[in-house]
C-alpha cells in the first residue's frame, strides 16, 4: 500500500511540476518580451523602495524562466523557490487589494491580457503553491507511466490556469463592466 501512495504523491508533484513549471516559464519569458514595461508594473504595487524596483524587474523574469525549466526538468527541489514565488505574488496582490488598489495589472506577464488584480488572482497563487507541495518530495522518474500521467495532468493545469486567467481577465475587462452597468 505504501509503494502505490507513494507513486500517488509522485505524480501527484509531477502534475503540480509540470503545470506551474510552464505556468513560470511562459510568464518569465512574456516578462522578458516586455521588459521595457515590466518595471512600471514592479513599480505600481509600490511595496519595494525605488532603488530595488529596477533590480527586481531584471532578476523575476530571469527566475520565473530558470524555476520553471526546473520544475519541467524534474528539480524537486525547485517547488520551494516557486511555492515562495507563488506566495509573495499573492500577499502583494492582497495587499494592495487591501489598499484599494485592485485597478492595478497584476503582472503576470501576459501583456495582451492586462489583468487588474483581484482575490481569484489571489486564489489561484494560493492555489498553485499548495499544489506543489508533494512536488517538493517527489517526482515520478523521466519515462515511467507515471511521469507519462503527470505530463498529462500537469499540460491539464496549466490549460485549466490559462482558460481561469483569461476568464477572470474577460470578467473585468470593459465589456463585462459596461454590461453590469446597465
Amino acid at each position: 500500500m505504501s509503494e502505490a501512495l507513494d507513486t500517488a504523491l509522485a505524480i501527484c508533484g509531477g502534475v503540480a511540476a509540470v503545470g506551474n513549471g510552464l505556468v513560470f516559464l511562459t510568464a518569465g519569458v512574456a516578462k522578458l518580451r516586455n521588459r521595457q514595461v515590466f518595471p512600471g508594473v514592479v513599480a505600481n504595487y509600490r511595496l519595494l523602495p525605488d532603488a530595488l524596483v529596477e533590480p527586481v524587474a531584471a532578476v523575476l523574469p530571469l527566475a520565473e524562466v530558470l524555476i520553471g525549466a526546473a520544475l519541467l526538468g524534474g528539480v524537486a527541489f525547485a517547488a520551494v523557490p516557486a511555492a515562495a514565488l507563488l506566495l509573495a505574488f499573492a500577499a502583494a496582490m492582497a495587499v494592495n487589494i487591501g489598499r484599494g488598489r485592485a485597478h492595478i495589472d497584476c503582472g503576470c506577464g501576459r501583456s495582451e491580457l492586462r489583468q487588474p488584480l483581484s482575490r481569484t488572482l489571489v486564489a489561484r497563487n494560493l492555489v498553485l503553491a499548495g499544489l506543489l507541495v508533494p512536488a517538493a518530495f517527489a517526482v515520478p522518474g523521466f519515462g515511467s507511466a507515471g511521469w507519462g500521467i503527470a505530463l498529462a495532468g500537469g499540460l491539464a493545469l496549466y490549460l485549466l490556469t490559462l482558460l481561469l486567467n483569461a476568464l477572470a481577465a474577460l470578467a473585468a475587462g470593459p465589456l463585462a463592466v459596461e454590461r453590469n452597468s446597465r
